[in-house]
Formats: C-alpha cells, sequence, structure tokens
C-alpha cells in the first residue's frame, strides 16, 4: 500500500517551531454526532473517532492518484492537526452530504473528511461549534484484553471529548505509521479494532518509555506544549516482556 509518511526522525507533533511550519496548514476534520436526547458514551466515542481516521487512512481514495491524496499529503506534510466539532439534527445531515465517510461504534457515529486548509473550512462544517464538547461514560469500560490495539491515555490530564477525540486519533495514527504493510492490512482487515483506555498512573511511566508510539501534543487547545497525551500499543508494535502483560487501567 503506497501511504506517504512524514520525513524520517520528524514528529508531526512536536512542540517547538520547525521549517515545516512554514508550510499550508492543513487539518483533518471529524464531527460527532451528539444528538440532544442520545448522546454517545464517551469511550465509545473516542474509540469510534481513532477507527475514522484509520478508515480514511486506509481508504484508496487517500494515496497514489486518488482524489483525496494530495489533500492527505498536504495535511501530512506540516503539523498533523485533527480537529473535532459535534452536530445533530439538520446539521448532522448537512455535514454527511459532505464528501467523507462516516464509522458507527455501538453509541457513536463520526464521519471524518479529507483534509481542508485550516482557514479553509466548508461552510457547513465551519459553523459547527467545537469547544465544551462533553460526554460520559454509562459505566466503566471493561478490560481491553491482550491481543487488541489499546490507546492508552495519560491519566495524570484532563481533556474534553472533542480533545481526547483528537489525541485518541493521533495515536491511531502513528500506530499506522509504524506497522508494516501486513499488519496495516490485517488491522484494516478486522474493522480496525481497537480499545481506547487511561492508563494506570502506576503504569504510565512504563508505558512511555516502552519505544511504543507516543503522541506529544502541540499544545494548541487545552494543554501544555509537549504533554505526553497518548500512547500507541498495538500488539505487532510491542517488545517481548512485561507490556504484554499490563494489569490494569482506567476508564
Amino acid at each position: 500500500m503506497n501511504q506517504s509518511l512524514p520525513s524520517p526522525g520528524i514528529s508531526p507533533f512536536q512542540a517547538e517551531h520547525s521549517p515545516r511550519d512554514e508550510a499550508p496548514q492543513f487539518v483533518l476534520p471529524l464531527v460527532v454526532r451528539i444528538e440532544r436526547n442520545a448522546p454517545p458514551a464517551r469511550t465509545d466515542a473516542l474509540e469510534t473517532a481513532a477507527r475514522a481516521v484509520l478508515v480514511l487512512l486506509g481508504d484508496e481514495r487517500a494515496h497514489g492518484d486518488g482524489e483525496w491524496a494530495q489533500a492527505v499529503r498536504n495535511w501530512e506534510d506540516a503539523r498533523i492537526r485533527k480537529v473535532v466539532r459535534r452536530a445533530r439534527g439538520a446539521e448532522w445531515r448537512r455535514a454527511e452530504a459532505l464528501p467523507g465517510i462516516t464509522v458507527a461504534g455501538e453509541s457513536a457515529e463520526v464521519r471524518v473528511f479529507p483534509p481542508v486548509p485550516l482557514d479553509g473550512w466548508p461552510k457547513d462544517l465551519a459553523k459547527l461549534q467545537v469547544s465544551g464538547t462533553e460526554l460520559d461514560d454509562p459505566e466503566p469500560p471493561a478490560g481491553a484484553g491482550p491481543a487488541r490495539p489499546v490507546l492508552w491515555l495519560n491519566p495524570e490530564l484532563e481533556m474534553s471529548a472533542g480533545k481526547a477525540m483528537a489525541q485518541a486519533g493521533h495515536g491511531a495514527q502513528l500506530a499506522w505509521w509504524a506497522l508494516p504493510d501486513a499488519e496495516r492490512t490485517a488491522w484494516r482487515d478486522a474493522g480496525f479494532a481497537l480499545a481506547v483506555r487511561t492508563a494506570d498512573p502506576a503504569d504510565w511511566p512504563r508505558l512511555t518509555g516502552s519505544g511504543l508510539p507516543v503522541v506529544r501534543d502541540a499544545g494548541f487547545t487545552e494543554i501544555a506544549p509537549g504533554s505526553c497525551t497518548v500512547v500507541a500499543d498495538h500488539p505487532a508494535l510491542r517488545r517481548p516482556g512485561p507490556l504484554s502483560r499490563i494489569p490494569g487501567a482506567r476508564g
């Protein structure tokens, strides 16, 4: 699969200024459906957003000569920004009419769109609210199981649901980039199965030092630049040892 990747040794999430910041800035829009009387569960929304990013990255339109490929390359050539907005009712129907992909979870629906210029959002997306998206889990999420990819959230950070959805998407993308083609294909064939969980505080130092992909936020919103937000723990990326037996997590 011919996917464009960022230059070796350069993190798209680095906090410091780099020459890449001089390039035109693009953003990946995601819209979560939040109906007034039927909001999705928080964990399901995070997992669905992460899967939506992977579905777009694995779509034929996003690479090679596909219709979204140039936009994806433009986006990957600078900071990899993702912005999550919310919609309901007619707003959601208008969003669904735009080119993109809707991914459904157990209770969540997220639509991902090809990257757009930072100051060039489609009108029907630009008017959607971006801040203050708060969701709850009706009960703590179950354990993820050792064979399922897990996006571990930093237990020391407080993030809105929208911010956490974007961070989960970053983590999924880093895992995708790190995997060989055969593992990418297997993950795609499995429907990009994954879990998002908050790490146990005792495990967080071990996770961030494990060699697994780590998201370091650029600090545009909510949290300090350089904060480690997510560790992408895909079984194919684990080194032999205790990481394959992480004992606990909390939702």
